[in-house]
């Protein structure tokens, strides 16, 4: 039994974040009906590459029932409000102002059933001339000028997966396991809102403090890090990359003695400090050393100076990685492997997770079920 057994969840969802709070919520055991466009959710046509379905579809909607629903037709809100008046969280990510058009007021249905959790994400929050406005990761990045610390010393660049939907799906998540735990409680639901942009704006903390206060945004150095050296990327005789982390003085003296076979070194930049200031005679020397020896060699020296290290790998060696660990979900019938969650509880991996459904595959039992307490 999942730990959220019992708990009905609808969600009004499309594309990414919305998707990212259910799925989970499915994970632990919660009953998530997937309410979709007669068309379908439009993630479903992002690509075909796994197994004719889209990666993203697939990775974000396990373990859910679907059901097609037209929300511009008075008896689909009516239905809607009936499994309302049943649910524990609402959640949606449509446009700002999509569901007062179509006659759902979030505070009455809260009134209606008290406990209800409803929670809203959005691109750029419910106040304000930006409430209206579209909002895609990439914009999101642009706009949170993560985009602009990110990427080589010449060009910025854009984080590579979709972390502004990730990381406002995460933080929904935590807000309605707080909401839930908040209800249990005081016995009442509350409303939670999410946008995109606030989202990354807390992951982009540091370098804000570093321009608030310090004076200057970091720069962009690629593959390595803006206020710690040595911690980058170096190349081995061998040609790969190996990325390097000097974290603390202790290392720093253990990594000239031990990697640089030069004790004397680590006193004429002592501290982290002077290092970042002499950053490019420090990387330079480092990358003369690592450069004339192969790739495992360098590894067995950094592992046993216990200097923190890793490989850049390529998707592929990311795929046959002794540490990835994969859990099956299955669509159509076809079984597909996908990362665990991180979560391990109890020493017991995930192995399996719920079915991802297809367009309304469950919308004649949940229409059968919702419509007997329509008024």
């Amino acid at each position: 039994m999942g730990t959220l057994e019992g708990l009905l969840v609808v969600s009004l969802e499309q594309a990414v974040a919305a998707p990212f709070v259910s799925s989970r919520l499915a994970d632990a055991g919660a009953r998530v009906i997937k309410i979709e466009r007669p068309e379908g959710d439009f993630a479903r046509n992002y690509d075909d590459v796994v197994k004719g379905h889209s990666a993203y579809f697939v990775w974000l909607n396990r373990g859910k029932e679907s059901i097609a629903m037209d929300l511009r037709q008075p008896s689909e809100i009516s239905l809607l409000k009936s499994m309302l008046e049943k649910a524990d969280v609402l959640i949606e990510n449509f446009k700002t102002g999509s569901l007062q058009k179509i006659g759902l007021d979030l505070t009455e249905i809260r009134k209606a059933n008290s406990r209800l959790i409803t929670c809203s994400i959005s691109g750029y929050g419910s106040q304000g001339e930006w409430a209206a406005m579209k909002a895609y990761d990439l914009l999101i990045q642009a706009e949170t000028a993560i985009a602009s610390i990110t990427g080589s010393a010449d060009a910025p660049g854009r984080v590579g997966v979709s972390i502004a939907d990730i990381a406002a799906g995460m933080y929904s998540h935590s807000a309605v396991l707080e909401a839930l735990i908040a209800r249990g409680n005081g016995g009442r639901g509350r409303h939670i809102e999410v946008s995109l942009f606030d989202a990354l704006a807390d992951w982009m903390a540091v370098p804000l403090l570093w321009h608030d206060y310090g004076g200057r945004a970091p720069e962009r150095v690629g593959l390595a890090h803006p206020s710690i050296c040595p911690y980058g990327a170096f190349k081995t005789s061998d040609g790969k990359i190996i990325l390097l982390s000097i974290q603390n003085e202790r290392e720093w003296k253990r990594f000239c003695a031990d990697i640089l076979e030069d004790s004397d070194y680590s006193a004429k930049f002592p501290d982290n400090s002077s290092r970042v200031k002499n950053r490019k005679e420090v990387d330079d020397l480092v990358d003369q050393v690592i450069g004339r020896m192969p790739h495992a060699e360098v590894a067995a020296r950094l592992k046993k100076a216990e200097i923190a290290y890793g490989t850049l790998n390529e998707v592929q060696d990311f795929s046959n990685h002794p540490v990835l660990r994969r859990t099956v979900i299955s669509m159509a019938a076809a079984e597909i492997k996908i990362p665990a969650p991180p979560a391990i509880f109890n020493n017991n991996p995930t192995e399996f997770l719920g079915n991802v459904p297809e367009l309304n595959q469950h919308g004649e039992e949940i229409r059968a079920e919702f419509a007997k307490t329509e008024s």
